[in-house]
Formats: C-alpha cells, structure tokens, sequence
C-alpha cells in the first residue's frame, strides 16, 4: 500500500530528526525494503551528528564490523566541537543550574542582560554560545539537553529571529520525547507568533503555517484531545487556504478528524465542498470516501472505498498507530474511523430513501428487529432527521427536507473569500518567481 504513501510529501516540511520516527514506522510495517530504508536513514544521519547511530546502520546495512574512514574523521570533529561548545557555554550554563542565582532573574530581559555582565561577567557572547550548544545537542540526538538549553536561551534572547528558530528545535525536540502536553503548549505559542509576525512576504507566513501544520500531526494523533484540536487548527480560514494552495494532502488528516470526532461539527459540510473542489489536485481513499458518501452518493463505491481506507490508515504512520493489549495489538483509530464510516454510509442513506424497510435495515446491521428499531429510534433522535417509524408497514418513513433559500445563497457566497485569498496567494506566488526587469 505504499502507493498511498505520503512521506515524500510529508518529509521536506519536516526537520530531518522528525522524519527518523517515520521511517522507523515505515520500516516496521514493511512497505519497502529494508535495505532502502536503511539507506535514508545513513542519508539522513550524514547531515547530523549522530555518528555513533550511522555507524550501526551501516554495520546493519553492510553486514561488517568495519566503518568508513570518514566516518571516524566525522565522529572526532563532532567530540572536538562538542567539547569547545560546551567549555564556550560553561559560564552560563553553571550560573543557569545555581537556583540561587536563578532567583535574580526578572522578566525585563534588558535588566537580565546587564545583570548578567555587572555580577557574572557573563555577555551576548556567552548566550550565544548557549544557543549553538543547544542546536549542537539537538543534533547529537540528546533532544532533552537540547529543549532545556533552548528554552533558558529563549528566556535571555532578546533577537526576535533567533528567539523564534529556539522556539522550533524545542518545538521539535519535545515532540521527539513523546512530552505530547508540552509539545503542544509550545505548538500554540508558535502558532500565536506565526499568525501576528510581520514577514518579509505573504508567501513566507503561509510556509511557516504549513511547517507548523506538518509538525503538529506527531501532537494531534498522540494527544488525549488532538482529533479536536486538529479541526481547531487545519479548519481556520488562513490553515485551510494554505491547505489547498499548497499542502492538499493535509486533507487526509483533517478527513480522518472529521469522521472520528464523536461531536458532528458545523463546519463538516463546508469541509465536504472543500474534498470536492480539491479532487483534482489531490484525493486518497479516505477523501474519496467522503466523496462518495457525501457528494456522488456512491454506497456501493464507498464499501469499497471504505476497505481501501482500512488499508490506509494501518500504513500511515500518524494514523496507524498500535496499542499493545495483552498478547494482541490494536489499532484504536482504526476501529473508531470503520464505526464512524458505516454510521455516516446509514445517515446518508436514510436521508435520500423516503421509504426504508425495517427489516432490511436489521439484517444489514446485524441486529434483531427491536434492537435494530431501537437504534434506528436513538439514530433519528441524534441526527435530528425528519422521520417517523411506520410500525404497520415496518418501515422508516423519510420526510422531504427542502433547504431554504437563504441558507442556500449564504452556502454559495461562503467560499468566495476563501477562493479569493487562494487566487491571490497564486499570483504573489507568480510574481515572485518572476525574473526582476
């Protein structure tokens, strides 16, 4: 099922230390070889400063205890400058593990600064350095010194930029620690400087809101409340629009969202125009579910599409995501996203039929008939439809629900600010790959 594979598209929005989990997924479930695998990984790691891990790699690859040349070269430059960093930084650092000290900072990062040079003779050059051991850590692969450092750096940086570059390698490092809480605090605080920056174009605030959209599914599909929080997020205007112009696979992920969230949101049926006007620039299984069910009303394409979506959820390394229970393993959102495809396949279906048999409905269910009334009874209840059961025939009875036509012209001129941005966002797009005359 690797034909449905998004880590090509997925991985250049990622930092390369996030795409290791993917491949560790992807290796795991078997998609592709191992040796290719393998492969990305020493490619991934040469770019990095986890030497000692290339260097099992490539044993694992090669079979052979023996390593390259360069690679030996690259481990005793990593430990020279790893040293240098460290004795760079070692001022700061021993005045940040004092509690005492500590107590003497304020919130006004000026007094800090000159506080710093006034009793400890520690200066810009010094929190400078901590920045660098920091990144030099992350790069190590020691994620936990790394987010420590960097968020100490971020409390005395008074350099807006590199603030913001802290901001996400701890961003990164959290996720990487599976800190999924912390993660996402500092998600929303990334968020929040994203959306009020003043940057150098429009294009460059629609590439850090797709960055932060990538970054954000290792949080979503591991936190408690994340199904929600991801419509929060992909469902704004601006992360929607950047969606389509940029990112349409996202639509995956947001589609599983929508069909596993027990609370039936509003803005479903939006999002479903969005799945329809995307078709051509993007579609999987998932998508094409909602397609079928939602605008061809297709059932028998949305069984099929519906086995196809099993399919791809278990290989894609956000959603397939096992439990170990006992001596067996399941896959929670799996089980979550079929219930909730087969509920919308019988809410959709009763919602065209103006007659359906009682019976029929039962069999299709696996139900007896008064279960299957009862559930039919609750179903009606909750989805607010315009039914009556006829217990004489045996059959739900479908009332015509004719739309008003307000609510139709209010649906029609809904989407045209969105549309509006994406056509903007095309020709700045345009205008800057253009050669300057």
């Amino acid at each position: 099922m690797a034909t449905y594979d998004l880590t090509p598209r997925i991985a250049p929005n990622l930092d390369r230390h996030l795409v290791f989990p993917i491949l560790e997924f992807l290796q795991e479930r078997r998609l592709y070889e191992d040796g290719q695998i393998l492969k990305e990984k020493i490619e991934l790691l040469n770019k990095t400063n986890m030497v000692d891990y290339a260097m099992d790699i490539h044993k694992s690859l090669y079979h052979t205890e023996d390593v390259p040349q360069d690679m030996i070269d690259r481990r005793v430059e990593v430990v020279a400058r790893l040293k240098a960093l460290e004795e760079a930084a070692a001022p700061l650092v021993a005045f940040l593990q004092n509690p005492s000290a500590v107590q003497e900072l304020k919130a006004d990062k000026q007094y800090n600064l000159q506080m710093l040079v006034e009793r400890y003779q520690i200066g810009t050059e010094q929190i400078e350095a901590l920045y660098q051991y920091a990144k030099f850590q992350f790069e190590c692969g020691n994620y936990s010194g790394a987010a420590d450092y960097l968020y100490q750096y971020r409390a005395l940086c008074t350099n807006s930029e590199r603030s913001l570059s802290a901001l996400w390698g701890k961003l990164a490092a959290e996720i990487l620690m599976q800190n999924w809480d912390i993660a996402l605090e500092e998600l929303n605080r990334l968020k929040e400087i994203i959306d009020s920056k003043n940057f150098a174009s429009p294009m460059n605030q629609v590439q850090n809101r797709i960055w932060l959209m990538h970054w954000s599914l290792f949080i979503f599909f591991n936190h408690d409340n994340g199904r929600t929080q991801i419509i929060d997020l992909f469902n704004q205007d601006k992360y929607l629009n950047a969606i389509q112009t940029s990112a349409p696979h996202l639509l995956r992920y947001l589609a599983t969202a929508f069909i596993v969230n027990k609370r039936r949101r509003p803005q479903f049926k939006d999002f479903i125009k969005v799945v329809q006007q995307e078709q051509h620039s993007y579609k999987d299984p998932i998508t094409e579910f909602l397609a079928c069910v939602y605008v061809n009303y297709d059932f028998d394409g949305a069984q099929k599409k519906m086995r196809e979506c099993e399919e791809v959820i278990l290989n894609d390394p956000f959603l397939g995501k096992r439990v170990e229970e006992g001596n067996f393993s399941t896959v929670p959102l799996r089980d979550e996203f079929l219930e909730n495809a087969r509920l919308f396949i019988f809410e959709t279906y009763c919602r065209i039929h103006q007659r359906i048999d009682m019976g029929v409905l039962a069999e299709k269910l696996n139900l007896n008939y008064e279960e299957a009334e009862r559930w039919i009874v609750n179903l009606i209840r909750g989805s607010k439809l315009d039914a009556k059961i006829d217990s004489e025939s045996g059959t739900v009875v479908m009332e015509p629900n004719h739309p008003n036509v307000y609510e139709q012209l209010i649906d029609h001129t809904k989407a045209l600010s969105g549309r509006t941005y994406k056509l903007v966002s095309q020709l700045l797009e345009h205008a800057q790959a253009q050669p300057a005359r």
